[in-house]
């Protein structure tokens, strides 16, 4: 398939995953403390829960479970309480190796997770799914076309925001200014969660 073929959804794919959100914060955060090499599980994983996702939504998983409410609620109760319990973590943690509470990067399972309880996601892969279905001559080899289109280019995205954290974290040279940035970050992801709870 020629690349110009594709250039459509790799600027789908590309504005989808590097506009700020709750992926970005937390890829920022782990950036910060633990630097670009310790946190790549973490990016991995939310690299491959958007590229499962994606070819999952191809195949016509996601559209199964977008239609049942009481699912999407539940997915959006349990995505929120987690993500606050992240921001919590962040929000009291202080200067890296002085904090208990972010004491070790979060990995690669927990990054999936992170990606395949969130409705927002389901809905940007259901929306690519259905928006470049022309693409491939049949649903498995669409659903593989997809999947690691979404897992390369979330992989470039967040490796984006995960090395922009490392950059922040080297210019941070005080406990406030640690305190300052955690608690700046936290927010973030806590906010990142009001999107979730609207169609």
């Amino acid at each position: 398939m020629p690349i110009q073929s594709l250039l459509p959804v790799i600027l789908f794919v590309l504005v989808s995953t590097i506009t700020p959100g709750g992926a970005t914060t937390f890829a920022t955060a782990s950036g910060a403390h633990f630097g670009f090499r310790r946190s790549i599980p973490l990016v991995a994983g939310f690299a491959f829960g958007l590229g499962s996702m994606a070819c999952a939504a191809a195949a016509g998983l996601g559209g199964v479970l977008m239609a049942l409410p009481t699912l999407q609620i539940a997915m959006k109760a349990l995505g929120s309480i987690y993500l606050i319990w992240l921001a919590v973590r962040i929000g009291r943690s202080g200067p890296p190796h002085g904090a208990k509470d972010m004491v070790k990067p979060t990995g690669f399972i927990a990054g999936v997770w992170m990606l395949w309880y969130n409705p927002k996601g389901w809905a940007v892969t259901i929306s690519a799914a259905a928006s470049f279905a022309a693409l491939a001559t049949g649903p498995v080899s669409f659903a593989m076309l997809l999947g690691l289109t979404f897992c390369l280019v979330a992989a470039f995205s967040l490796s984006v925001w995960c090395m922009l954290g490392q950059m922040l974290g080297r210019l941070l040279k005080t406990a406030w200014q640690w305190r300052v940035v955690n608690v700046a970050l936290a927010c973030l992801l806590v906010i990142s969660i009001v999107p979730m709870w609207y169609d």
